[in-house]
This record gives C-alpha cells, sequence and structure tokens, in this order.
C-alpha cells in the first residue's frame, strides 16, 4: 500500500512536506510540488480522506436532505435525484442522503460534521431547519422549491409554468373539459401545478370539472385510485393532467382495467419526464424536470459556498419542457 511515507522517501524530503505539497500549499516550492505529485500519480496513490480530514477540518460528506423520503417523495424522483447527485459530485466525497421528516433533532447535521448540505425542498415545513442549517454557517443550497428568504443559496423550479404548458397543450389539442389528479395539499408543488393548471383552463373559460379533481400523494397507487374515481363519474373529462409521471402510470393501469383507451377515449399528460414515461403504452406526453440541471447547478452552488470566502446567495429558476409523446389526443379538427 502507497503511502505519504513512501512518496517521501522516494522524493527525498518529509512526509509533512509530502502532505502539504498533495494539499497545493504555497509554503512549497511549485518544482517540488509537481515532482512529488507525479510520484504520487506514477504509484498510483489514493490520498486517506479520513487523514486528510483531519488536516483540512472536513468529514469530505455531502447531507442531501429531502423533506421526506418514505412519504410524497415518488421512488423514481427520489432515485433519480440521488443518481443525479452522486453523479455530479465530486470523486473524494461521499453523499449522505436523508429525510428531514425523520430527524429526531435537527442537531444530527452538526453532529454529523457535513462540509455541506443540499435540502430538495417540497414544503414550507422544511423551513425551520432551513433556517437552522443557515444559522450554523455549514454551507446550504436549497433546491426544487422557491424561498422568499434572500441570503439563502437558492434553485428553484417553475412548477406553475410547467402546470400552465400542460393544460395549455390540452386546450390547442382541442379538449373542453379538463380534470386533475394532485399531490400532497402541503406540498409547494401540488399548489404551484394546481394553480397553474386551473388558470390556464380558466382563462379560456373551459371547463372544469370539479368532481375530476382528486386528491393523489404522487405515488402510483394514488393515481390508480384517483383515476378509477375519476372514470365513473357520468360525464369524465376528456384530458386529465396527473401532477407526477407516478400517478400517471397509476392513472394509466386504472383506464386499461376499465377498458377505457388512453388517448383515443380520455387524454393523459404527466409530470417530471421520470425515465420510464417514455416506455409506457401509450408513451406518456408530460412536463420535464431536467433534474441533471438541478443537481449540476445544486452542486457547482454548494462547491463554491464551500470554497468562497464571501457567502453565495445566488437565486435561479428553471424552466420547464413539454415533452410530446403519445397519450394526449387531437380533437381540434
Amino acid at each position: 500500500m502507497v503511502t505519504i511515507k513512501t512518496i517521501a522517501k522516494i522524493a527525498g524530503v518529509s512526509h509533512t512536506t509530502v502532505s502539504r505539497a498533495l494539499n497545493d500549499n504555497p509554503a512549497v516550492k511549485e518544482k517540488t510540488r509537481k515532482k512529488i505529485k507525479k510520484i504520487a500519480l506514477d504509484l498510483g496513490y489514493v490520498p486517506n480522506l479520513s487523514a486528510r480530514g483531519l488536516v483540512n477540518n472536513r468529514t469530505y460528506t455531502i447531507g442531501l436532505f429531502f423533506s421526506n423520503i418514505n412519504e410524497g417523495t415518488s421512488s423514481s424522483f427520489l432515485t433519480e435525484v440521488i443518481k443525479r447527485f452522486h453523479d455530479a459530485l465530486d470523486k473524494e466525497y461521499m453523499l449522505s442522503v436523508n429525510s428531514i421528516d425523520d430527524l429526531d433533532d435537527f442537531n444530527i447535521a452538526m453532529q454529523s460534521r457535513l462540509d455541506g448540505i443540499i435540502v430538495v425542498s417540497q414544503s414550507q415545513r422544511d423551513d425551520a431547519f432551513i433556517d437552522y442549517v443557515h444559522q450554523t454557517k455549514i454551507p446550504l443550497v436549497v433546491l426544487n422549491r422557491s424561498l422568499i428568504v434572500e441570503d439563502i443559496c437558492n434553485i428553484g423550479f417553475d412548477d406553475y409554468l410547467g402546470a400552465y404548458q400542460a393544460a395549455e397543450y390540452g386546450i390547442r389539442m382541442g379538449h373542453q373539459t379538463f380534470g386533475m389528479i394532485q399531490g400532497i395539499a402541503s406540498f409547494h408543488s401540488t399548489t404551484e401545478r394546481t394553480k397553474g393548471f386551473l388558470d390556464a383552463v380558466h382563462k379560456q373559460n373551459l371547463t372544469v370539472i370539479e368532481p375530476a379533481i382528486v386528491a393523489g400523494n404522487y405515488s402510483s397507487e394514488s393515481g390508480y385510485r384517483a383515476m378509477k374515481q375519476i372514470l365513473l363519474l357520468p360525464e369524465p373529462p376528456s384530458f386529465v393532467f396527473c401532477a407526477n409521471d407516478d400517478m400517471a402510470i397509476g392513472a394509466l393501469k386504472a383506464c386499461s382495467e376499465l377498458n377505457v383507451r388512453v388517448p383515443q377515449d380520455i387524454s393523459i399528460v404527466g409530470f417530471d419526464d421520470s425515465l420510464f414515461s417514455a416506455y409506457t403504452i401509450p408513451a406518456l406526453t408530460t412536463i420535464k424536470k431536467p433534474i441533471d440541471q438541478l443537481a449540476q447547478l445544486g452542486m457547482q452552488a454548494l462547491s463554491q459556498l464551500m470554497s468562497a470566502t464571501e457567502p453565495t446567495t445566488d437565486k435561479e429558476l428553471i424552466k420547464p419542457d413539454l415533452i410530446i409523446r403519445d397519450s394526449v389526443r387531437n380533437l381540434s379538427f
């Protein structure tokens, strides 16, 4: 096993000099640093992060916090977010995945000695945790939900515009009657997506069938139950917007079981553009939430915060895209 002492012996310097050189300490001459780094590279030296952490006062661990892992966060969204952050994370770092609602004490954030924290926030109930972390001065980036406060780095997503686009597409395709399967009431995304969808329909003075506005919880099971409830109405809508793809998958199953054809008898639009939405039958028209972009921007912002002497409080709102596939019928002719 190659150690700092191995490199020091070959380079003819002390192990302290090697440690400083590998950490780009300016006290070591550039020529010596280059020589030591070349020896380390040639020998395949892998730094001991625990030892480096003692020197740099770091744990090389980033905390990724969701509002709730067990309820409300769909499995596809959770998996994709974790994967994207893992891909975007510097290879020297580890990712610790946590649920805010599962924490008995907010002090766990301090006890874990995390180098930085990313909160994928879905609810205003997260604000107490966000405020606490902010006060501890741990580098913090809040993603997914836009915050009102100005002094926290925040990259949000325009849920309102995405739902508005979904309704607009249905209107362009000639639909006159509309329904919706909503997410959890306390989630910011539910409020914004419901408002965006209804605003677009009402703007055109078209019909929202009130009994066809059904609450789900972002799971496929809830979409399945909600769609059955909608299909059993005396006059179901011709267009149903599901507030995420998981619920849209459940809705498609309900249609299949009741022999209702999609899109011939009813049209369905999802939200997120999850990995499996292109492989449903029919392929699901949906609103793309660019999780890869969200993760990349989040990691870049956190890296800046962890290395900057001045705090970064940048704010950004990512725009959605409509992904047109096969689950909406054209009634405009």
